[in-house]
């Protein structure tokens, strides 16, 4: 559900970004093993999204376009990415060295991503030598007919930069965007929130998530798993009852068992809902909003229930039917709003987890893009969206019968203010949960962080 949240709501905020739309490109002109056959997909990519588009979608797009490699696809994907986490940083570097916003889009997505590449952060090892990243760029802009004309500027700015980068960096940091990376009303919300803890928060939501696997209690343990990985010389460690996480992340076709269902990618977070809701055998449990189908399958693989799995996005549903498919388990799926009626068949559910639509505030890591898409506003419709889901599931639910409520958020009014609102709404009880988890602020040798932010809220209905 936090995926779909994510696709409702506006356009990022314009700062040097140019007002020219980007134009749809097939990257055919240069080597698909290239540095600079990468850089312009990414490039892609970062325009795409700075007009609206959420980073997978815009990646899915540029692949489609092109005939990279899978290595090459995993190259476009590490470099955007990257560059959504430095995306304030960088445009204040551009402001700093360029007369007007360059233009077409894909130009600025261009010099975004190549001076991500070059920018040293603390900490980090640089992905790639300076001297062929301007080389890569500049090859790059020469290779669209859209950006040929300014492979001088190209050249010239990058080269600029590494001159005068400590001084252009000592410049640029004053200015909270870049020094944080991050909007201005996202820092100043996040200080508001968590006048302690502010600081560290951003920091972790600029670090590369950690890769978490949940092991499939129905095919293995996780000592059995652990064992496994060692065999293949995967360095790896239990974070959780049923949670792994994996030293060094790894394409999910190199994860020993995944195919197979032995295990899932999930984060240590998001791997406490299942438990927390105590489902048992034969009870009937409704997951509303439950694409992709994540903890859909841990429910199924901790009980034999008589699961409905909800969600109102045709696509997504279908990710819900590959993911039980992998793990070899079964539920009902519907295509459904929550927020209405229309679906239910009147029988009530013993338990019911609402994984409510946020602004995804807690996972910011994991999509880094959203920080850029997200406006100030979103949290407070979103949560009036959340309130009409939970008070439809709530006489859904049988007396006795337990509600959890989910959110991957940190903003309060998505979280504890709208539990403290649910239950003097229907004076439910509100059992023992998490509450708001924040992005884990411990990190461990290889600097990984544990766990995202989320919250949970356990809500049980009179007799």
């Amino acid at each position: 559900m936090q995926e779909q949240a994510r696709k409702t709501l506006g356009k990022p905020a314009q700062s040097a970004r140019p007002a020219a739309p980007a134009t749809d490109l097939p990257i055919v002109e240069i080597k698909p093993d290239s540095l600079a056959f990468s850089l312009l997909g990414a490039a892609q990519a970062v325009a795409y999204v700075l007009e609206g588009t959420a980073l997978p979608q815009a990646l899915a797009k540029v692949a489609s376009q092109t005939n990279a490699t899978p290595q090459a696809r995993g190259a476009m994907q590490d470099i955007s990415y990257r560059t959504m986490r430095q995306v304030g940083r960088v445009d204040a570097l551009l402001k700093a060295m360029t007369n007007k916003a360059p233009e077409p889009t894909l130009l600025y997505g261009l010099l975004c991503c190549a001076l991500t590449l070059l920018v040293r952060n603390e900490g980090e090892e640089a992905p790639y030598e300076a001297f062929v990243v301007v080389d890569q760029a500049v090859s790059a802009a020469g290779s669209s007919p859209h950006m040929v004309f300014a492979k001088g500027m190209v050249n010239a700015v990058l080269r600029r930069y590494l001159r005068e980068q400590d001084e252009l960096l000592k410049l640029v940091m004053k200015q909270p965007a870049a020094a944080w990376n991050y909007p201005q009303w996202w820092v100043d919300q996040c200080k508001a929130a968590y006048p302690q803890d502010w600081q560290a928060i951003l920091n972790t939501g600029n670090r590369p998530p950690p890769l978490t696997l949940r092991v499939n209690r129905r095919q293995s343990s996780v000592a059995d798993y652990l064992r496994i990985l060692e065999a293949r010389q995967i360095a790896a460690s239990q974070i959780g009852e049923f949670a792994v996480r994996l030293a060094r992340p790894l394409p999910v076709q190199q994860i020993p068992g995944f195919e197979a269902g032995m295990v899932s990618v999930q984060d240590a977070a998001a791997q406490l809902a299942a438990p927390l809701l105590d489902v048992q055998d034969g009870m009937r449990v409704l997951d509303a909003c439950a694409a992709p189908g994540g903890k859909t399958g841990h429910l199924l693989e901790l009980a034999d229930i008589d699961l409905l799995a909800l969600d109102q996005d045709p696509l997504r549903v279908q990710r819900i039917h590959d993911n039980l498919a992998r793990l070899k388990l079964f539920a009902a799926i519907k295509d459904g709003d929550a927020s209405r009626s229309g679906w239910w068949d009147r029988q009530p559910f013993d338990r019911i987890l609402a994984d409510v639509p946020c602004t995804a505030s807690g996972v910011v890591r994991r999509h880094p893009d959203s920080r850029w898409l997200r406006r100030k506003t979103d949290a407070a419709q979103l949560a009036a969206l959340s309130a009409r889901i939970l008070d439809n599931l709530w006489r859904m639910l049988k007396p006795g019968g337990k509600m959890l409520m989910v959110t991957c958020s940190i903003w309060p009014a998505e979280s504890e203010a709208q539990a403290a609102a649910f239950v003097q709404r229907h004076g439910a009880a509100r059992l023992a949960a998490p509450g708001q988890l924040l992005p884990s602020l411990a990190t461990t040798s290889d600097g990984n962080n544990e766990h995202d932010g989320l919250f949970y809220a356990l809500f049980q209905k009179p007799l």
